[in-house]
């Protein structure tokens, strides 16, 4: 039986266990011998980070080949409509690569949200918005790259779920371990 460890990473902590210059590593939250990280996500990207003792597993989570949906809220400088979300939903092109389609919607931000530390910067004058994004993929800091090429740029970013794994009601540097 596999060991899955759900866990809330918060912002500034890396997704690995060894820190580095001024980010913390998982191993100031986490103390659960001979788990990895499957996948990845940036120092200043919050949310689901999985972990797994089971080499299978962790690739099958990890390698775009698989298609595991991510679902990622990122809260945008600026407001956009529907209609400005469209590039997203056929693909962009990053210079490097072209996105595939990806689903994506505007939300209210997220219920039960915790504060950022440290926060965002805040504009009086420039709005934000919430949108929730949907991709199989996840090059290297895509999201952010995404809603930057269509002119809102990424304030915050919050990865909710993988596959059929959610965040649920963990609080930043809280886990739960699942047996599957």
């Amino acid at each position: 039986m596999a060991r899955l460890i759900l866990f809330n990473k918060p912002y500034g902590v890396l997704s690995q266990f060894t820190p580095e210059g001024r980010w913390q590593g998982l191993r100031d939250h986490l103390s659960v011998p001979g788990v990895y990280a499957a996948g990845r996500l940036d120092a200043d990207s919050e949310g689901l980070l999985i972990l797994t003792d089971d080499g299978t597993l962790q690739s099958r989570i990890a390698d775009p080949r698989h298609k595991l949906p991510k679902t990622y809220w990122a809260q945008v400088e600026g407001a956009p409509n529907d209609a400005d979300l469209e590039p997203l939903r056929r693909g962009v092109d990053l210079g490097d690569f072209v996105t595939r389609p990806a689903k994506v919607k505007l939300i209210d931000e997220p219920a039960g949200l915790w504060p950022r530390n440290p926060p965002i910067r805040f504009r009086a004058n420039l709005p934000t918005a919430w949108i929730e994004l949907t991709i199989a993929e996840g090059k290297n800091r895509q999201v952010r790259r995404m809603t930057a090429k269509i002119g809102f740029p990424t304030l915050r970013l919050i990865r909710a779920a993988v596959g059929e794994w959610t965040l649920g009601a963990l609080q930043p540097g809280e886990w739960k371990e699942l047996h599957v």
